[in-house]
């Protein structure tokens, strides 16, 4: 593409980036979702509006990290991505599907690595399109397998109470940061407090293990991190217990190394489904923990 301009992102770009980001994924979607699953749709408007609240945070806590390609003045990519302490995270990436195959995906990436310039660690989550993986490996990233569990929980199966997990809350942020940088080796910092007013957050805090997860109201578990199994299972435990009983709950970004999850979602009858990949640089596949979609 001739005419391509990669520039900083602006605030004036997100709403763009956003129907890009809704078109992109849900062709890939379209391409890989398992034949069991419901058809692919659109990004809802809630989930559209959630989407530009995180772009938005991240253009003000990294706006060295935030990338836009445009063609004849008409934005055609982007890539955002952000720094925690020492490590890289490329947030989201996507080419509109008219742009493809015409090298705008590769310099949107080298825009954004080399915000993380300087940094020791790479992490981020990664779809099945084949061209983006094949880019991430030749950039030094290792791609590890994940998979989503995903069913109707069998109410049946629950345990019969789940004891020591709590809502939490701002003053929960710093334990949550030390859980971060044990788990991941680096402090989720100013996102914690995004996250925890978009999405319904509990703790548990024992001598046998401490750690917080994220998750809908409906209860789809959307982050987890902790500092033993035992924990990690209760939080999840949680999770699913609070879970609307005619809706179908998700638990997506599950690595072989996180099989305590497998086996929650073996006892209480979620289906299995291979999706997508976790990329990691000098890393190694943090556990127990279920990494967020965005910020890791």
């Amino acid at each position: 593409m001739s005419d391509l301009v990669v520039r900083p992102m602006r605030g004036d770009d997100v709403a763009a980036c956003e129907a890009i980001s809704s078109a992109a994924y849900l062709e890939v979607d379209r391409r890989t979702y398992a034949r069991a699953w419901p058809d692919p749709t659109p990004r809802t408007q809630d989930r559209a509006q959630v989407w530009r609240e995180r772009t938005a945070h991240l253009l003000a806590t990294d706006p060295g990290g935030c990338w836009v390609a445009e063609s004849q003045g008409e934005v055609v990519g982007f890539a955002t991505s952000m720094v925690r302490e020492l490590m890289w995270i490329l947030a989201s990436y996507a080419v509109s599907p008219r742009a493809q195959g015409q090298g705008v995906g590769r310099v949107l990436l080298d825009a954004a690595l080399a915000h993380g310039r300087g940094c020791l660690r790479g992490m981020f989550n990664a779809s099945q399109d084949q061209g983006a993986l094949r880019r991430y490996r030749q950039a030094g990233f290792d791609l590890h397998p994940q998979i989503t569990l995903r069913g109707h929980v069998e109410r049946s199966l629950l345990p019969a109470g789940i004891a020591h997990v709590r809502d939490g809350g701002p003053g929960d942020f710093e334990l949550m940061d030390s859980i971060d940088r044990r788990t991941r080796g680096a402090a989720h910092g100013t996102d914690h407090g995004l996250l925890a007013r978009l999405h319904r957050l509990v703790v548990i805090d024992r001598s046998s293990g401490s750690g917080y997860a994220y998750a809908t109201p409906t209860g789809n578990l959307l982050a987890l991190a902790a500092t033993s199994r035992r924990a990690a299972a209760a939080l999840t435990w949680e999770v699913l217990a609070s879970s609307a009983p005619d809706r179908a709950v998700e638990m997506g970004h599950v690595t072989p190394a996180n099989a305590w999850a497998l086996d929650i979602a073996v006892a209480v009858r979620l289906e299995i489904h291979p999706r997508g990949f976790l990329a990691v640089r000098h890393l190694a596949v943090p556990a127990p923990y279920v990494p967020h979609a965005t910020f890791l």
